[in-house]
């Protein structure tokens, strides 16, 4: 079986690979959920199937004898509980089901994990549809984008790991004869080496990204050869589960136990997040989230950790073309999924003399006046507001906003009335906008999750730069937007936020937005400053996850 695995899928693992170091655009799993690519169906039945989980116990997890049936996730649509149950083990019973797997896993080569990991993928594929709308009722992520994001584009970063794990496992020959010439005599040795997994692993996820944040790590570390648990979000569990139970199928398929992969949920009673963090048997975390829980996990001694947390995102205005398609597009970016987006921008930096755009100098308040109007026009747009905006996740993140007023600033946009037609009961709110003092760095030194927009106004560009740089190496940035039509300004940005380890994307109009990450082409997050340590998907994110050994001995005779 797993040969005829490997033949089936290593033409795209080696196109994946090939991928990998092109950084052009490649994608194995379309990103459109049109009747002609996934079927005239499909969107259908993944709806009744979805529905068809509700209040009832998942069953397709393959792990045994569990110790309760608990489930604590509610539709940000409906603002009513899914009553989905899962299986309950104690986090004790998961590392040791781990530990058994884990002798069991190493031994089968990178290849053909990774061509059984590759099957799972096309496993999952045939449930984008059901996975989308088990997305949309736990984030709030409208329909489209939790397709995209949890199906293709998840299963592209899912490949994007193994692609990575396996090249990195099959960098260096198994053995070889080493000889060295002495004079009248050579010596001679054999060596040989492998790739050994470093132990259990634990990918905790988030709740606004149950499946892009969490494929990442989860097939890194089962690619070179780790058992993995993974902990959802427990308001987010549904759409990672369905994943975690195709795995699961593969590898009972092919012989193994199911348990190289478990699913972790928490008790209605008490989280098990930091037992199973702190558990000496576990190697591996990664994990997704909020700064304060994230630093907590880099500091657990023993353990290899890929973090990614809270960051502040700037928007550097400078000098455009052309204002009303710049002002376009950071309202898409402000209001898209309602800003609960890691790669949301919040700060946007603005000289006190304006900018240019084609020519001409636009006064400060009117780059401000069209920014907020560009955000009213498109809340405003019933055909795409709500498919932007979707629900809040979270009501705090509601809460968040409303309390924007605390923010010492000027109004420029209040929050207005906003309700989407599809669900009544949603729960939406739109974006708002502040302009805050330059000199008073704590009202825009810390992430304002959701739908929150800050203009700080500078004396110049410089020193939007300066700020800009200084707010990501301090507290972290994971985006960046500029616009300049100067290219010495652009090389400045260019090298000042390099050094602050921050990604820039420049002069976005149309149909691309800071808020996008690219599998095979952007690395997401950098690991070089405090919004995370680690970067999907770079060579360091799989080989950190297992040692080089090696093993020599005098050639016979």
């Amino acid at each position: 079986m797993e040969n005829k695995l490997k033949d089936k899928h290593q033409p795209i693992l080696d196109s994946a690979i090939r991928a990998l170091h092109a950084r052009t655009f490649f994608t194995h799993y379309p990103e459109n959920p049109t009747p002609e690519i996934y079927g005239e169906n499909a969107d259908k039945e993944g709806r009744d199937k979805y529905k068809q989980h509700l209040n009832s116990q998942f069953k397709e997890l393959l792990q045994q004898d569990s110790e309760a049936w608990v489930g604590q996730e509610e539709s940000p649509y409906e603002q009513q509980a899914l009553g989905v149950k899962y299986p309950f083990f104690s986090p004790d019973t998961l590392v040791a089901r781990a530990g058994e797997a884990f002798h069991e896993w190493r031994r089968v080569k990178p290849a053909d994990r990774a061509a059984i990991l590759a099957e799972s993928l096309e496993r999952i594929r045939s449930r984008f549809f059901e996975i989308a709308y088990a997305t949309m009722h736990t984030t709030g992520q409208a329909y489209l984008m939790s397709f995209q994001a949890s199906g293709p584009h998840a299963a592209d970063r899912a490949l994007e790991a193994i692609a990575a794990g396996l090249e990195e496992q099959t960098r260096f020959p198994e053995a070889t004869q080493w000889e060295k010439p002495m004079g009248k005599y050579n010596l001679k040795l054999n060596k040989s080496w492998k790739a050994v997994p470093k132990g259990v692993a634990l990918v905790i996820g988030c709740a606004t990204f149950p499946t892009w944040n969490t494929v990442p790590g989860m097939y890194a570390s089962l690619v070179t050869g780790n058992p993995v648990i993974i902990k959802p979000h427990p308001k987010a569990v549904l759409p990672i589960a369905i994943v975690v139970a195709e795995v699961q199928k593969v590898l009972q398929e092919n012989g193994l136990n199911p348990n190289i992969c478990q699913l972790a949920v928490d008790a209605d009673d008490h989280l098990i997040t930091k037992d199973l963090a702190e558990n000496p048997k576990v190697k591996l975390i990664d994990y997704t989230g909020g700064t304060e829980f994230g630093n907590y996990v880099e500091s657990l001694p023993g353990k290899t950790v890929f973090t990614e947390k809270t960051g502040v995102n700037s928007i550097i205005l400078d000098s455009v073309d052309d204002l009303d398609k710049v002002a376009q597009n950071l309202a898409f970016s402000v209001s898209l999924y309602s800003g609960q987006m890691c790669t949301a921008p919040q700060n946007f930096f603005v000289p006190e003399g304006g900018i240019k755009a084609g020519g001409e100098t636009v006064p400060y308040e009117e780059v401000v006046q069209k920014l907020a109007g560009a955000v009213t026009g498109l809340v405003n747009n019933p055909k795409a507001g709500p498919h932007i905006l979707g629900a809040i996740q979270n009501p705090a993140t509601t809460a968040r906003v409303k309390d924007a007023a605390s923010i010492k600033g000027k109004e420029l946009l209040g929050a207005s009335d906003f309700s989407n037609p599809m669900f009544a009961n949603a729960r939406t709110c739109t974006p708002v906008m502040y302009e805050v003092d330059v000199s008073e760095t704590e009202n825009y030194s810390r992430e304002l999750f959701g739908p929150i927009a800050l203009v700080i106004k500078t004396k110049d560009t410089d020193q939007s730069i300066e700020i800009a740089k200084d707010m990501a190496l301090r507290y972290g940035a994971i985006s960046c937007g500029a616009y300049t039509t100067d290219p010495e300004v652009k090389e400045k940005i260019m090298d000042e936020m390099s050094l602050a380890g921050t990604p820039v994307s420049f002069n976005l109009t149309g149909g691309i937005y800071v808020n996008q990450n690219a599998g095979f082409s952007d690395f997401h997050v950098t690991g070089g400053n405090p919004a995370g340590n680690a970067s999907f998907t770079n060579p360091e994110f799989v080989i950190k996850r297992f040692t080089w050994v090696g093993f020599r001995e005098p050639v016979a005779g």
